[in-house]
């Protein structure tokens, strides 16, 4: 999947949403903990089942999975799969913040890429380009960096003295060969930054988390970042998937899901 590809997602669907998949068991309705054999797998196939309409990209937190050992393991994989084999046009994110050096980005790749049929994976970039580059070798596949994250601990090391290391994270990677395969993680947190980083990688896709529970505003995020083939993937993950945790799970979501792609939407005609 390419980057023209995204872009024609998002003018089909009129949406730049990506739907964040954080299954938690103390949060999945009672009534599917009961129910289902595999609730992590059946909660989140349900989601992306309710929610494609409206999102072109599903980011799926593999922190989540690895709590539960070699089942949750299990549930990641065949979720993955299912995602890709049922709506091949949904652009997979895995969110595993993989860095290291080499011969472990190696393994990291092969895992991500080879093994599970994930799109991209996000990618932290602290060990340096040799930590990066192995992911950049595979065909219309992506890295994810991490460049200005949405959490409060940001601030301790990526913004003070003028934001140096975020900065130089972008420059950097903007000048590895198959740059075109990077993208980057941006907090709706940090709009004003947000535009500074779309003048140092114009082109490239941003992941942008952080609108809604955590404070970010989607008008803010689209008027500092977009550019002319929009360029932003939005997640959003608990202010959906956790819209209610009653049977009306599913419904509620999608209610979130289309309230967002509406505002979008109109954004877009903007």
């Amino acid at each position: 999947m390419d980057t023209n590809f995204i872009y024609q997602q998002i003018q089909q669907k009129k949406s730049f949403l990506c739907l964040g998949l954080d299954p938690d068991l103390n949060k999945i309705p009672e009534f599917l903990i009961e129910s289902s054999k595999e609730p992590l797998l059946d909660f989140c196939k349900s989601m992306v089942d309710n929610i494609n309409p409206f999102c072109i990209a599903v980011k799926i937190n593999t922190a989540f999975f690895e709590a539960y050992g070699s089942e949750g393991y299990k549930s990641l994989e065949l979720l993955v799969k299912y995602i890709k084999a049922i709506y091949p046009e949904l652009f997979v994110i895995a969110d595993a913040k993989r860095g290291d050096i080499g011969n472990s980005s190696n393994r990291y790749a092969k895992a991500f890429f080879d093994s599970l049929p994930f799109d991209a994976i996000t990618i932290s970039p602290y060990l340096g380009t040799d930590s990066i580059q192995p992911f950049l070798e595979y065909e219309n596949k992506y890295a994810i960096v991490l460049a200005l994250t949405s959490n409060k601990g940001s601030e301790d090391f990526q913004l003070p003295n003028d934001g140096k290391l975020f900065k130089s994270v972008l420059k950097t990677c903007n000048a590895l060969q198959n740059s075109d395969k990077i993208m980057y993680v941006v907090g709706a947190t940090h709009p004003e930054q947000l535009k500074e980083i779309r003048n140092i990688v114009p082109n490239s896709f941003i992941l942008v988390p952080g609108v809604g529970v955590q404070g970010g505003i989607l008008s803010e995020v689209y008027s500092s970042g977009a550019n002319n083939k929009v360029g932003l993937l939005v997640n959003s993950s608990r202010g959906i998937i956790y819209a209610s945790q009653g049977k009306n799970c599913f419904e509620a979501a999608k209610i979130e899901a289309k309230l967002i792609q509406n505002e979008m939407e109109n954004l877009l005609k903007k």
